[in-house]
Parts: C-alpha cells; sequence; structure tokens
C-alpha cells in the first residue's frame, strides 16, 4: 500500500454497512476458549471484538492504515524510506540488548472509540472476498464504485491475493475461527499463543524508547504465523508463516516512563526476498541476512508455548 493511498485512507467515513447478523463478545470469547483452553487473548485481538450487542453497523478505524511493508516480495519506495513510520521498527538481532539499544518508536496512536469486529465464523464464509467479485462486495455493503472506501477495499483484497514469496503460505482471516484454524494447522499443533505488543497507555507519542534491564526473553521455536490487521469494512488480518524466524518479548521504556512489552520477530531466512526490500534498505543488509522488526499493536505472532 502506497502513500498516496494512505491519504486517501485518512479521508474515509469513520462509520460503514457491515453485517445484519447479531455478535456479541460473549461468543467470541467463547469460542476462543474452546480453541484454545489456557490461552490469554492479546490485545490485539480483542480489540476487534463487538463491544457489544452490534447489529447492521460498524465502524472503520482509520488510523489502522499504515503502510506496513509486510510483503517480502515488494521493493521499497523513496517516500517510504523518507516517511514511512515504520522505518524505525526495523532492528538487528545483535542489537537486541537490554539496556543498551535507543530507538525512536510510536507504538499506539488515538484511535476512534468504535472499531471494526470480526464477524461470525459461519458468515464469514458466506462473504465473497475476491478481485473478481469485487462488484457483488460493494453491492452488499452498499458502497459507491469509484469511491475512497472502494479504493481501500480493493487494495486490501489484492494485497491478499498477491502470491507467496518462496517458503511462505499466507491467508487472509475474516473470523476469529479461521485465523485461529489457519494458524494451528500451520504450526501442527493446538498447543500454541498468540503475543502481541501491551503498552501500558492508550495513546503515546513519538519517542525514544530503550530496552530495560530485564531480560530479553525467546518465545516459541522457530516457526511462527504472523498476522497483520488490514483496512476494510470489517476486520480482516492478513497472516502469513514463517519457518526460520525466532520472536522475543523485549520489555521497553519510553523517554516519558511509558512502559512497553514489545514482540520483536526476527526472520532468519530473507534469501527469497525482495533485494530492495524496505528491511534490507533501513538496516543496509542484503538477503539471506536475518531481519528483526518490532510488533505495532495491531499485529499478533502465533508460536508454540
Amino acid at each position: 500500500m502506497d502513500l498516496h493511498l494512505l491519504s486517501i485512507i485518512g479521508f474515509l467515513p469513520l462509520v460503514l454497512v457491515v453485517t445484519n447478523a447479531t455478535v456479541t463478545p460473549e461468543s467470541d470469547w467463547k469460542n476462543w476458549n474452546s480453541m484454545l483452553p489456557d490461552t490469554p487473548m492479546p490485545k490485539a485481538i480483542r480489540d476487534h471484538l463487538p463491544s457489544g450487542s452490534e447489529k447492521g453497523r460498524a465502524s472503520v478505524d482509520v488510523h489502522q492504515a499504515v503502510d506496513e511493508n509486510i510483503h517480502w516480495g515488494k521493493a521499497a519506495s523513496e517516500d517510504q524510506l523518507r516517511n514511512d513510520p515504520n522505518v524505525a521498527f526495523y532492528i538487528q538481532e545483535k542489537n537486541l540488548v537490554p539496556g543498551t539499544t535507543t530507538m525512536d518508536l510510536q507504538f499506539t496512536k488515538k484511535r476512534t472509540k468504535v472499531m471494526t469486529s470480526f464477524l461470525p465464523g459461519q458468515e464469514a464464509e458466506l462473504i465473497p472476498f475476491s478481485s473478481n467479485k469485487f462488484s457483488d462486495i460493494l453491492q452488499r455493503f452498499s458502497i459507491i464504485p469509484r469511491s475512497k472506501e472502494a479504493q481501500v477495499m480493493k487494495s486490501t483484497i489484492k494485497e491478499c491475493e498477491e502470491p507467496a514469496v518462496v517458503g511462505e503460505d499466507r491467508y487472509c482471516a475474516a473470523s476469529l475461527e479461521s485465523m485461529v484454524d489457519f494458524s494451528t494447522s500451520r504450526l501442527g499443533t493446538n498447543n500454541i499463543q498468540a503475543v502481541s505488543t501491551e503498552v501500558d497507555k492508550e495513546e503515546t507519542q513519538k519517542q525514544k524508547y530503550t530496552i530495560t534491564t530485564r531480560a530479553v526473553k525467546k518465545i516459541g521455536s522457530d516457526k511462527a504465523v504472523v498476522c497483520h490487521d488490514e483496512p476494510y469494512v470489517y476486520t480482516v488480518f492478513y497472516c502469513h508463516t514463517t519457518t526460520s524466524a525466532r520472536a522475543y518479548k523485549v520489555a521497553l521504556v519510553g523517554a516519558d516512563g511509558t512502559k512497553a512489552n514489545a514482540v520483536a520477530v526476527c526472520h532468519t531466512d530473507t534469501a527469497n526476498w525482495n533485494p530492495k526490500h524496505l528491511a534490507f534498505e533501513v538496516l543496509k543488509v542484503k538477503p539471506g541476512a536475518t531481519v528483526c522488526h518490532f510488533l505495532r499493536g495491531a499485529q499478533v505472532v502465533w508460536v508454540h508455548k
């Protein structure tokens, strides 16, 4: 997603028609507990549960629409190198050292009070999510063709349809059930956990964060599923697998005292990534080098317990 699209997203109306179904947070919690008993639900997922009995309408969080540059096959543009806020989130694994590394980061921003929610699993399966069915999708949600909303929805679908690079599997999940199913099937077990970055303030400014003297803790094995939320009329998470990765919990403290329990994912096999990918440009390394990045608040990593 390029910067001109980001400017379009910034002017989206906050409310779009979504579904005639009634969904409740209790049903999603029940589904989660039945699928993953004794497993805490991370904030990045909790944020996308319905806030109560909702019928007919939901809000679009326009502030989530940032360029994550999550597609390994994409080259970085000059605008991204100058302006992309995610530049600061890339780090080399050797710099994940307590008490030494300082980075300019912004983990959270002011958000709309009501966000998009997951669809019920059965309903999500019935709604088309394809470029070939885009006219039907617009009609279903009463979106005007060639409108700004339509452009954003089309871009998200296109990103979900892009081919995977060698060694990657990808899927866009529109329900909590489908996200769990994809993650458990790719990790080969139900003994998994979902982890996201957690910050002790709802809103923070961009500031210098330092890795605290608490230990940097490795979590899971060297296999993971990473999911990023995408701008759409209902919640969609773009999930992709990596079989050569290390995930860490990293304790950070900001200049104003903000505390963040951040998650960092280090990709150890980047040989098939685009040589001009943003990560290589920022870290000044070549394909094949280990690339790490912190997860923002709207991202989740699934790993073995």
